[in-house]
């Protein structure tokens, strides 16, 4: 494992552990309905992350699915089902464990938060309806995240040696413009379809404050 690698993995088991401290796992416990969400959450995603596609070894793409993620079970447990998903493709060989630490940092912790950041931004600061919602907090993240995700992941591989940039740039940063619109449909129908059929699944979500309003 290089320098950076370690000090990733280091910073990611602090965060993981923080969240783990903050979770009230007797309340979790109690909660049937949230632990099926959970699981059932961490089982979707790690199906999806399966699927992927790329030439040279870490620099493969697929669907991250987070920020619908993040909306629907909030910032720890979102956190928490995508580390185990993340744990479950390491395990199965998709993943080297060597990068466990910058794939957790760059690509669970870094769009989870930002997702959350844009949803507390628009929560506060744009007027709240249902479209809103949908495409501020769930369809525009989608977009931004895989590309922010990429760019971070494909930084690291040069500033760490192990691509050389013409290699990052032509075989993984030159696919972002394809996935922009994908992903904010995956995570934008995700969003649409759970706060229609199943408002009470969705964490962040209040009939209060994006329908009844008065």
């Amino acid at each position: 494992m290089t320098i950076l690698q370690i000090f990733s993995l280091a910073a990611f088991l602090l965060v993981v552990g923080l969240i783990l401290k903050n979770i009230h796992f007797e309340q979790f416990r109690s909660d049937s309905r949230r632990q099926h969400i959970v699981f059932g959450a961490a089982a979707s995603v790690f199906f999806l992350w399966i699927f992927r596609a790329g030439i040279f070894p870490g620099l493969d793409v697929h669907f991250l699915w987070l920020p619908a993620l993040a909306l629907t079970l909030g910032f720890r447990f979102a956190l928490l089902t995508a580390t185990i998903a993340l744990a479950g493709t390491t395990l199965v060989g998709l993943d080297d464990w060597a990068m466990f630490g910058v794939n957790g940092l760059l690509g669970v912790c870094a769009p989870i938060a930002l997702t959350y950041l844009i949803y507390i931004i628009s929560f506060h600061r744009i007027p709240r309806n249902l479209f809103v919602y949908i495409f501020v907090c769930a369809f525009f993240p989608g977009a931004a995240m895989i590309a922010i995700k990429m760019g971070l992941l494909g930084g690291y591989y040069f500033v760490d040696g192990i691509y050389d940039w013409d290699v990052i740039r032509d075989n993984y940063l030159i696919l972002i413009p394809l996935l922009l619109f994908p992903e904010g449909m995956l995570n934008g129908m995700t969003i649409t379809l759970l706060t229609i059929y199943k408002p009470e699944w969705v964490y962040t979500f209040h009939d209060k404050f994006y329908i009844d309003k008065k």
